[in-house]
């Protein structure tokens, strides 16, 4: 199960990494590559980018 205090590497390690960085992409996460989605949370990316975390999350975990 991913959570909102995952790290975004973590969270894509959860299950299918192709479909979960699709879900974070189609969200308008573009920079899953960037140094900062080694250390950052998905809470913290979603607040950065203006995304509910919760709803987020929930897609997320759709996918697993």
């Amino acid at each position: 199960m991913i959570t909102k205090d995952m790290l975004i590497m973590d969270a894509l390690k959860q299950g299918d990494a192709e479909k979960l960085a699709q879900v974070l992409q189609d969200s308008g996460m573009h920079c899953l590559h960037c140094m900062l989605a080694h250390g950052e949370t998905i809470g913290e990316a979603a607040a950065v980018h203006g995304i509910d975390a919760d709803e987020l999350v929930a897609k997320l975990n759709a996918v697993l």
